[in-house]
């Protein structure tokens, strides 16, 4: 976790690096099979402080890590300093009440060496009768599969409202069983008093690089010109707010928005929910992707900030605009991704998520085959076998004037950069050439 302007961890952080290869070709391992499912489970509770308001704090971790090297431990305390503040971003303001509804959300933390982590939480109120205060039970994991670690969450809430003491047993057969491949199952046994040994089967989608993706949450709250604008403004890093109350809405969306720039990697700060104390994150003059409850829309209105895209997510409208997000991106291109954006609605085989997610993320894939799908055969490649990008040759040989426009600006992008850097290091030797 990085630090903040105010010395508390922050989040500056990108989403998982997906592993290059061809544009437009499937990864087909996102996170290598066999790995541990998760590093960590915490249980945040809120500890009412002698000022009368309530902390968030790690009240139980598992497993517990001992004989750990001096960088490690260091390592580990800023990571347990960070997640209190990301499990509870909504602050202070609570309060002991008697009824709420659990919720489900995701934050992405990056370590100082690059590596990163996310947390998956489920929010939910203790069984019990009269006041309480909700917890927050987070899995650690450097593994990015959302349906998976919710389905997870699922049976850790289940076995909370039995006892605590059932969700261990449960979380230690899970970490002795190894991550599955894409499209592969991982079978749990698990003890419930009065129900006895229950079987639960985890299934992990085929298709890796969509696993941490909904784009469904994105769908139903903004329309497919609103999604193009703001695809367009990511895609030429500009800085993003969004604005919803929900946690889980807010990080599903933000998700979603990074997956759409696939086979690119978003590589600038990007926080789902930003946690209260670090709001003034809008003033940076960098590129970011930020989720902000609604609540503090006047605070950030406030703040001093550089050009941003605000995005209302509960009245799928824009609030702040830069202006050109009409003219970004070339006319036909835009109108043939609004035509498969359309689909989803019309099309009535389309089912499942996996559909949804499957329709969308092959109409931006299929866009970037169309703008910058020949940028292999401009890598120059040197008898040592590095390869170098002839970027003057490669925006020439584009035809169309408002094509080639945006491609100017594209390549001068860091996604673009880290794509190329990845392409020059990995020629696969022809055959014959050894």
């Amino acid at each position: 976790a990085s630090e903040g302007k105010d010395g508390a961890s922050a989040a500056e952080n990108t989403p998982p690096r997906v592993p290059q290869g061809k544009l437009g070709e499937r990864s087909s391992v996102f996170y290598s099979a066999g790995q541990f499912f998760f590093e960590y489970l915490v249980v945040v509770s809120l500890k009412k402080m002698p000022d009368g308001r309530y902390e968030p704090k790690i009240t139980y971790q598992f497993p517990k890590r001992e004989n750990l090297l001096k960088g490690q431990k260091e390592e580990e305390e800023r990571l347990l300093q960070a997640i209190p503040l990301f499990c509870f971003p909504d602050g202070n303001n609570w309060a002991p009440i008697t009824e709420f509804t659990s919720e489900t959300f995701s934050f992405v933390l990056t370590n100082v060496d690059g590596s990163r982590k996310i947390g998956y939480c489920r929010r939910l109120l203790p069984s019990g009768r009269g006041v309480r205060l909700p917890e927050v039970f987070c899995i650690i994991s450097c593994l990015g599969c959302f349906g998976l670690f919710s389905k997870i969450l699922d049976e850790v809430e289940k076995r909370r409202q039995i006892s605590m003491a059932v969700i261990y047993p449960f979380m230690q057969g899970l970490r002795e069983s190894p991550f599955p491949a894409p499209g592969k199952t991982v079978t749990i046994k698990s003890f419930i008093p009065e129900s006895g040994t229950e079987l639960i089967e985890l299934t992990r989608p085929v298709d890796a690089h969509l696993e941490h993706v909904e784009f469904q949450a994105l769908l139903q709250r903004l329309s497919p010109h609103l999604i193009l604008h703001i695809f367009a403004s990511a895609m030429l890093e500009r800085r993003l707010i969004f604005l919803a109350e929900e946690l889980s809405v807010l990080s599903q969306c933000i998700h979603a928005v990074a997956a759409l720039l696939y086979p690119f990697t978003w590589a600038h700060t990007y926080i789902p929910v930003v946690p209260e104390c670090l709001l003034d994150t809008v003033c940076c003059p960098t590129p970011f992707m930020v989720g902000i409850q609604m609540r503090h829309l006047e605070r950030v209105l406030e703040q001093p900030m550089e050009e941003a895209l605000i995005v209302d997510l509960c009245e799928g409208k824009i609030i702040r605009a830069v202006g050109d997000e009409e003219e970004i991106l070339p006319g036909k291109l835009q109108n043939e991704m609004l035509i498969s954006l359309n689909r989803h609605n019309n099309n009535n085989n389309v089912h499942t998520s996996e559909q949804v997610n499957a329709l969308v993320s092959e109409a931006f894939v299929h866009f970037f085959v169309r703008l910058v799908g020949h940028y292999a055969s401009h890598i120059k490649w040197g008898r040592s076998g590095s390869g170098s990008f002839q970027e003057r040759a490669f925006c020439k040989a584009i035809t169309s004037k408002s094509c080639r426009r945006l491609v100017k600006k594209f390549v001068k992008t860091n996604m673009f950069s880290l794509f190329i850097e990845e392409a020059e290091k990995s020629r696969i030797p022809q055959e014959g050439n050894g």
